[in-house]
């Protein structure tokens, strides 16, 4: 099947978002599917850097490429991932032509907002675009959520017709490579590792102002890096890291700590868990549905208090199978088979029929 879906949030950006999109299309191109992915075109004269982001692109009056790229794609379902600019002309282009779509909600842009303005409006942005992305969803036949939490918060603020998306985690990757890294080498153990982007709704200050006998190393970039640096001499900031070299300092660490309380997901929990480290936590949205078994309990700890936590956690039993038995639990292709429901199971039932039929033709023409 053509599937089409549209992102603000696509490469050279990294994040959560592109790396389930990544994944996610591998795994429905390996099923035979044609898959194409529309992103910000960086070249054009309306795209610019998103304030305090400036490694995400935004686009502007996008209308005119989109609508030329669905008439010569003509994809049978599209999904627009995200609620930035291109994916309102993408749901404008929709609506126009009837073209039935999907959506999935990834960021908690509220709370983002909420993080960033001044106290006298907090609450009246927050509101404000908490009805900005309710109208975005409206028409969507399905809003695909990653979590449990989060689907029962966007219900209780009259979101509709919202579907399960999950995440997965590559253990081919991530896993235990040992302790042993010359980058950790002049490094006081216990090692408290953070992964993500450098930004004030990451509440990294809760992270890096956690009292330890050990070191702190902080991996990613954002626009809060440099200031961050310089406010904390003693903690080792690596920037941007990929691939082994970022999985083996997962590996290499003792403690993972995920200070953020306004993520959908966090999927570095799940990597950290593949590489096998204990997690400590806030009880926030995203590690509250990922450590719901009590199993978990052998390797996680979530307590609102967060220096609490990293202690209980370091006082944990330091076994790298537990977590890594968990993290296996978590399939991409359980995932893609969830994505590819919700893009055919809601759309119209004539559009169905069609779909069935292309492919009885296809099984046909191959015997």
């Amino acid at each position: 099947m053509k599937i089409l879906i549209v992102s603000d949030s696509w490469h050279p950006q990294t994040n959560g978002v592109v790396r389930t999109l990544e994944a996610t299309t591998e795994r429905l191109q390996r099923r035979g599917h044609d898959i194409k992915i529309i992103g910000p075109d960086a070249t054009r004269w309306c795209s610019f850097p998103m304030p305090t982001y400036p490694e995400i692109k935004l686009e502007l009056f996008a209308s005119k490429r989109l609508r030329q790229i669905v008439h010569d794609y003509e994809p049978e379902l599209i999904h627009i991932a995200t609620e930035g600019p291109l994916g309102w002309s993408a749901r404008t282009l929709c609506l126009r032509e009837k073209r039935p779509f999907t959506t999935s909600y990834h960021t908690r842009f509220p709370e983002y907002v909420e993080a960033r303005a001044p106290k006298p409006v907090k609450r009246v942005l927050k509101t404000f675009s908490y009805a900005f992305l309710r109208r975005f969803h409206a028409p969507s036949a399905a809003v695909m959520v990653a979590t449990d939490s989060i689907e029962k918060d966007l219900q209780k603020r009259r979101f509709g017709r919202i579907v399960r998306w999950s995440r997965g985690v590559d253990t081919d990757l991530f896993r235990p490579y040992g302790k042993d890294l010359p980058a950790y080498a002049e490094l006081t153990r216990p090692i408290l590792l953070y992964v993500g982007r450098v930004s004030v709704e990451k509440n990294l200050p809760a992270f890096l102002t956690v009292k330890t006998s050990g070191s702190k190393v902080v991996i990613g970039e954002g626009p809060g890096l440099t200031a961050m640096r310089a406010q904390y001499p003693d903690v080792l900031f690596t920037g941007k890291l990929e691939g082994e070299t970022l999985a083996r300092h997962y590996a290499a660490a003792d403690l993972f700590v995920f200070p953020s309380t306004s993520d959908t997901f966090g999927l570095v929990l799940l990597e950290a868990c593949a590489a096998g480290l204990r997690v400590a936590s806030y009880p926030a949205p995203g590690p509250v549905d990922i450590f719901a078994d009590p199993s978990t309990q052998s390797f996680a700890v979530l307590n609102a208090n967060l220096q609490r936590s990293v202690d209980q956690a370091l006082a944990l039993r330091d076994n790298p199978d537990a977590p890594r038995r968990f993290a296996e639990s978590f399939s991409w292709e359980r995932c893609t088979e969830q994505f590819f429901y919700h893009l055919q199971a809601r759309t119209p039932k004539a559009v169905k029929r069609l779909i069935r039929m292309r492919e009885w033709l296809k099984n046909w023409w191959k015997h």
